[in-house]
């Protein structure tokens, strides 16, 4: 009996089991199939997530493979994968194949551009990396301003999700990059844009590090509308005298907010306020309704705010704060970079500008919100020696990133040109040391000692050897032996650091053969251009093949020992042009505009490319790097070559030409191109050059130097057996 009991409980428990587990699942597929009913009408059956979907295989598959998707980081829209975005996920790399190239779409004109989103898109027809044909494009940018996403703006683009659908090549924002300064609007400011990004880049300035994609987003400064289209303006860091430390130790002048969302640190500041070393200034006014909220601190803070002028009260500064305001990023962030005050950072969760590639920790102070109280004792903490390596950081990333919109946005073309390379990505070294990476352009050479601007850093030498360019314009008459080149060459021949010398010849006459011209052991190669432009002789040529290239007019009369002399002087200066001839330029009052002169002074601002040397980069530059117009202005002139390559140079190194010893004559007295130098004429269409060049760049790059070498013992009083160069002394001046 008892063995029947068992078995019947047995039976009913198995019963039990059977009847629940199918029962189960015929529930959990008619609730599935009643949910998929009433949300068949807002999704479609891929983006349902099944239960088994929680592995990040099929995620991925679905992020890679969708046509839909939200916006990614603060753009807006529907959520979707796109939030996860990376450039291995949402970037085709295949529309790269054919190298970075840039496209711009064209102006629609029913809806053209604000002034700002004008000049970042001048700064992107205007770099290397631009073209005009879609088909060759890796990179999209629209025409349709973004800049400003607030919804009180005039500058607001209504419709924007309508309009960027009707684009033939938008295929979800993929490829694309979204250029934006504001987004959001009163009371909240959110970060959203307002329409759907789908895949597209977003290039947005005062993001949170909670909506910004690490490594696929890239995060902007905030500029004003007045901020320089090109050039800019330097940092205000005149001296670098030691210590660095100012009149005050921590100051910032700014609104409170009195009313709707905006930085409760801003309302605390009077507490660390002291008035002797840490002077910090509020005010209520802002806005048309700070009166009806004004509180009882109000009258005294503003009356104290009157009483300091904001310029001096940073450029005085040792230290200046950088609070959050209505937005996480402020105008003021640039302003304390440009006027070298090391700023400390007051907005937690901030992205900050081209952090990808800034080392912000090496000019910045990223203090907590929550620990207000605590600043002053952290920037006490900082001794005189990092303060001022700190000041001088801020002016190298405010100058060579920041300083016009020409430069932010070439930063980001560079930042994205260096993940889409990858494997020749500029290493952060190079990002945050002078020149910066906008002058390092890898299509010269991925290998940073072939640059003139590392041998200090990597311990490394230029070569020991020069080549010889020689730029024929006339030829001459008469027998070869007998011309200021037949001399030159042999000059150069007898130099102990000339490795080659390459004839480039432009002159309309024949050009002789190279077995005529004397270099004894040194090779010598004539060669002909197909253009005969003075830009010819700046060109890089496959024969030009160490570091040091030392240009040289056909009518030059330097001997062998100042060729010596100025390639020794040239491997300690290896990033400047060193040569004899100098000039000047100047600001004239009367003309409005820009002098060319040859007036023997105390300060040079050019050498002429007619006897200098400098590195062989310089040509890639010349060529690859400079503006086309620039290279027209000097076809149409069939001058000002020299002038260009001063400037270009200048832009660079932010530094002066250097001169060699006093020659006033390095022309051959016989040479037909001699007198030209003496015409008037001539220094008019070279300051119409001048002109024209600082137009196009922005800026007068150029700089004054009172410095001139010689060698030792030049001019002294001694025995001319123990001066090294001694045939320069007899040279006269």
């Amino acid at each position: 009996m008892q063995a029947k009991k068992r078995y019947l409980l047995l039976f009913s428990c198995c019963a039990f089991l059977f009847f629940g587990y199918f029962g189960y699942h015929h529930f959990k597929a008619h609730r599935q199939s009643k949910w998929h009913h009433h949300l068949s009408s807002y999704s479609e059956d891929s983006d349902l997530l099944q239960d088994e979907d929680i592995s990040p295989s099929p995620r991925f598959h679905r992020l890679s493979d969708s046509g839909g998707g939200g916006g990614g980081g603060g753009g807006g829209g529907s959520g979707g994968d796109t939030r996860d975005c990376r450039m291995e996920t949402c970037f085709d790399f295949s529309q790269c194949d054919r190298g970075f190239r840039v496209y711009v779409y064209p102006i629609d004109d029913n809806v053209p551009p604000s002034a700002s989103y004008a000049k970042v898109l001048n700064a992107i027809r205007e770099s290397g990396y631009y073209t005009s044909d879609p088909s060759q494009a890796c990179v999209f940018v629209l025409s349709l301003d973004t800049l400003d996403r607030d919804t009180l703006s005039k500058e607001y683009v209504r419709n924007m999700q309508y309009r960027v659908q009707r684009l033939a090549l938008w295929n979800n924002g993929q490829n694309h990059i979204i250029f934006n300064l504001y987004s959001g609007t009163f009371p909240d400011y959110l970060e959203d844009l307002g329409f759907d990004l789908g895949k597209a880049i977003l290039a947005k300035s005062s993001i949170s590090i909670e909506n910004f994609r690490q490594g696929f987003d890239i995060s902007l400064p905030l500029f004003h509308k007045s901020h320089l289209e090109k050039g800019g303006e330097e940092g205000f860091l005149e001296s670098n005298k030691f210590p660095g430390n100012k009149k005050y130790l921590l100051s910032f002048k700014g609104k409170r907010y009195v009313y709707g969302i905006g930085s409760e640190t801003r309302n605390s500041l009077y507490h660390l306020h002291n008035e002797r070393d840490i002077v910090l200034l509020t005010t209520c006014k802002h806005g048309d309704s700070w009166k009806g909220y004004k509180d009882e601190r109000c009258d005294h803070d503003n009356a104290e705010y009157d009483r300091y002028d904001y310029e001096v009260l940073m450029r005085n500064s040792t230290f200046c704060l950088v609070p959050r305001g209505r937005r996480l990023g402020s105008f003021r962030f640039l302003e304390v970079l440009q006027a070298g005050c090391i700023p400390v950072l007051l907005a937690n969760g901030w992205e900050l500008p081209f952090n990808e590639v800034v080392d912000w920790s090496r000019c910045t102070i990223q203090a907590d919100e929550r620990l207000l109280l605590q600043v002053p004792e952290v920037v006490r903490s900082i001794n005189a020696s990092q303060m001022l390596q700190m000041r001088q950081q801020t002016q190298l990333i405010w100058n060579r990133y920041f300083s016009s919109v020409q430069k932010i946005v070439f930063a980001t073309l560079e930042i994205l040109a260096d993940r889409v390379k990858r494997s020749r990505a500029r290493p952060l070294s190079v990002w945050n040391s002078d020149p910066g990476a906008l002058a390092i352009n890898f299509s010269f050479s991925d290998y940073l000692p072939h640059f003139p601007f590392y041998h200090d850093a990597l311990g490394t030498a230029p070569h020991s050897r020069y080549t010889a360019v020689v730029s024929v314009s006339h030829g001459g008459s008469g027998p070869i032996h007998t011309t200021p080149l037949y001399r030159l060459i042999k000059n150069i021949s007898k130099s102990k650091f000339v490795g080659k010398i390459v004839v480039v010849w432009t002159s309309p006459q024949v050009a002789p053969p190279e077995s005529r011209l004397p270099g004894g052991s040194v090779p010598v190669h004539v060669v002909v251009p197909a253009d005969p432009s003075p830009s010819a002789r700046h060109a890089p040529h496959p024969l030009v093949t160490w570091d040091a290239v030392f240009s040289l007019d056909e009518d030059v009369t330097l001997t062998t020992d100042e060729l010596d002399f100025a390639f020794t002087v040239w491997r300690t200066f290896p990033d400047r042009l060193v040569g004899y001839p100098a000039r000047s330029h100047h600001w004239d009052e009367a003309k409005g505009g820009w002098s060319y002169s040859s007036r023997w002074t105390n300060s040079y601002s050019v050498v002429l490319s007619g006897a200098a040397i400098y590195h062989r980069y310089w040509q890639h530059v010349y060529t690859h790097q400079a503006h086309p117009s620039l290279l027209a202005a000097v076809t149409t002139t069939a001058n000002c070559d020299d002038l260009l390559l001063n400037l270009l140079v200048a832009a660079v190194t932010r530094r002066p030409p250097i001169k060699l010893t006093q020659r006033k004559q390095y022309k051959d007295p016989a040479s037909e191109a001699k007198w030209v130098w003496t015409e008037q004429s001539h220094f008019q269409q070279r300051s119409v050059c001048l002109n024209t060049f600082v137009s196009v760049l922005g800026f007068m790059p150029l700089r004054h130097s009172n410095l001139r070498l010689d060698p030792v013992l030049f001019k002294d009083k001694v025995s001319m057996q123990r001066k090294k160069y001694r045939q320069i002394e007899k040279i006269g001046s």
